[in-house]
């Protein structure tokens, strides 16, 4: 039998699960993703569209498809917060990793569109680490 993790937004509006079973993890660093993410890179894992399954506000979602890229983004309407969606291909379940309230299994691919990362982040990425806000 899978594991299945649980994972929500932000404000617990939308809530599902799925099962632990991930084709693949990447960190993707282009520009559409920053954009659509807010941060530094966007982590996806990708799986089978019908590896899902809503257990509250799905009436909540929102979804924004990018007129001229395969882009798109699917997000609570009253936090906003990334939630999973099915590709414009419909070939992949999309899941915002930072949805899931539990660590899938499956380690990550590979950083994709590097040649895109920001400075910003690759000099963040060398600056102390501490476990809440600087003092």
């Amino acid at each position: 039998m899978a594991n299945i993790i649980s994972g929500s937004c932000c404000c617990g509006d939308v809530e599902f699960t799925l099962e632990d079973k991930f084709d693949h993890f990447f960190f993707c660093h282009c520009e559409q993703c920053r954009k659509l993410t807010g941060t530094a890179h966007a982590s996806n894992l990708f799986t089978l569209p019908d590896n899902i399954t809503w257990v509250n506000g799905v009436d909540k979602i929102k979804r924004y498809d990018h007129p001229e890229r395969s882009f798109s983004k699917a997000f609570c309407e009253n936090c906003a917060s990334g939630l999973p969606f099915i590709s414009q291909s419909g070939k992949f379940l999309i899941v915002p990793a930072g949805s899931l309230n539990g660590e899938p299994s499956i380690k990550l691919d590979a950083q994709i569109f590097c040649s895109e990362q920001t400075e910003w982040h690759k000099n963040g990425l060398k600056v102390a680490k501490v476990s809440g806000f600087p003092k």
